[in-house]
């Protein structure tokens, strides 16, 4: 099975399974599809975390993310859009190689990335049905795109947004996925495409050069777990917020929620304030080499046990974080042997940096907006460093085998949507789309509402609202099936083997079932 945030790409994933090709390579196929067909959430100018396993044992995480240039000027405040945002290198790209070189050394895989890269080809070259996304994200950013050189001519080409369903090509970024296809991912970083690209984004003020690029490279790390009701909770390592929802789930299994009504004030109350002592601790997560993070000890439970300890079962506890923007894609993928990847692929906000790497085509992610100019800060941006990151797709093992692949776009979001789901999987033991379908939250200001308050889709019930309110939570109904409450994606394994799986309704995504 497999599932994504556009029925183009599941059917490109579907396609590389039936004939023979494993969940790496069909992975590989929907990320090059997704890279063409979703420009406003992601695209091989930004970067992508996998988390990948199987039925043997086998478990990791491949952090493709980009690291901060060599050549920075300090003292200056940190753009989010523009040369100013584009701090850090692109490692999307070279996390498809990565995870083909890991597809052919453990599984088995055969399939190469110019095969795998061929149906984004066709679609940036012949054109792809804009979707009512794409064009909703160009609406809204309409004022702030006059003043981002190149994008215009690129995703406006007709001095306005296109029509949701209308043709749209992308030829100048089809050369360069043809380029990558016949000389491989590095010639991303070290060949003639990544020359062109550091051109592009030195014309424009960027501090990135072609030195930067060959200095990316993915990461192979082991994932963070935690238990959850007997369930085994992988997550991607720190720089990435990974940790985030772990904790969220550990405080969370302090209390019987299974008993409590699904959907209903206690169950919303529980996951909210769980949310809130997950975050009390995030601000501690950086890359690793450059910042001590315990993750062991914040993983303990004598620790989630003293988190849980604060969570009232009646009162709200106040909400101080500042909020993140960003927008991202998750897939999917589980084969006819076991064998699974849940991906996330980003730029970072929509639209990332709004900057185009020269005639490449290629839209450059703002991650570098991620960093802190604060010296104190353990995310304070310096030369060669990886920010800090919201993208945390998960696995969850039952009896060691994969037996849940989810993720979803949303930023600060994704642990908040995560929980909720994963509360309903397996304290309710919903299937995937039922547990999609259900009324979920978001806390803290967003792009469209600067108030600290508890976002909650109006499905939940007029009841549950007005218990929440009266237990100190400042509640902001929104409208059922909001885009605000992420766009995640279910596929869930039984111990027999069968599968079931689901894209969010608040996407135009497919799961799509193979044999």
């Amino acid at each position: 099975m497999v599932t994504s945030p556009c029925a183009k790409a599941s059917k490109a994933g579907a396609d590389i399974l039936k004939r023979g090709g494993n969940a790496i390579e069909a992975g590989v196929a929907m990320a090059g599809v997704l890279a063409v067909t979703q420009p406003h959430f992601c695209g091989i100018g930004g970067d992508a975390v996998w988390m990948v396993a199987d039925d043997t044992g086998r478990r990791t995480s491949l952090l493709g993310i980009g690291q901060a240039a060599r050549d920075l000027t300090s003292g200056h405040p940190i753009a989010t859009r523009g040369q100013g945002s584009t701090l850090t290198t692109a490692c999307a790209v070279d996390s498809w190689s990565a995870a083909l070189s890991y597809s052919k050394t453990h599984w088995s895989g055969s399939l190469n990335l110019g095969e795998l890269l061929e149906p984004a080809i066709l679609f940036a070259t012949e054109g792809y049905a804009v979707s009512p996304s794409q064009v909703h994200w160009l609406d809204f950013r309409a004022e702030a795109i006059a003043g981002w050189p190149g994008f215009s001519e690129i995703f406006m080409p007709s001095g306005q947004a296109p029509e949701a369903g209308s043709l749209f090509r992308q030829p100048q970024l089809g050369k360069s996925l043809e380029a990558i296809a016949m000389e491989g991912a590095r010639t991303f970083y070290e060949g003639e495409l990544g020359a062109r690209i550091a051109a592009g984004l030195k014309t424009v003020g960027s501090p990135l050069t072609q030195r930067d690029l060959a200095d990316t490279r993915t990461r192979c790390a082991q994932p963070i777990h935690t238990d959850y009701r007997g369930i085994t909770l992988l997550a991607p390592p720190a720089p990435t917020q990974g940790i985030t929802t772990l904790q969220a789930m550990g405080v969370l299994s302090a209390f019987d929620v299974g008993r409590l009504k699904e959907g209903g004030a206690d169950h919303f109350h529980l996951a909210v304030e769980a949310i809130k002592q997950a975050f009390l601790e995030r601000s501690g997560v950086a890359d690793p080499d450059y910042s001590q993070c315990d993750m062991a000890s914040m993983l303990s439970a004598a620790n989630l046990q003293k988190m849980a300890g604060g969570v009232s079962s009646n009162q709200a506890l106040a909400w101080p974080h500042l909020y993140r923007q960003g927008d991202t894609v998750h897939f999917a993928v589980t084969d006819a042997s076991g064998r699974c990847v849940s991906v996330l692929q980003s730029i970072y906000y929509d639209w990332g940096s709004g900057v185009i790497a020269g005639d490449t085509g290629i839209l450059w992610q703002n991650r570098g907006a991620a960093f802190s100019t604060d010296p104190t800060s353990p995310n304070a941006l310096q030369s060669g460093k990886r920010p800090f990151y919201t993208l945390n797709p998960g696995i969850a093992l039952k009896g060691d085998k994969p037996y849940l692949l989810y993720g979803t776009q949303g930023a600060d979001g994704q642990p908040q949507t995560l929980v909720m789901l994963l509360s309903r999987l397996i304290d309710f033991e919903m299937a995937p789309l039922d547990a999609l379908r259900r009324p979920r939250f978001l806390l803290g200001k967003t792009f469209s509402d600067s108030s600290d308050s508890l976002k909650i889709e109006a499905d939940a019930g007029e009841e549950t609202l007005s218990r929440l309110a009266a237990m100190g939570h400042q509640v902001s109904p929104i409208e059922a099936q909001s885009p605000l409450a992420g766009q995640a994606g279910i596929i869930h394994i039984d111990q027999d083997g069968w599968v079931n799986g689901a894209h969010d309704t608040r996407s135009d995504g497919a799961a799509l079932k193979v044999g």
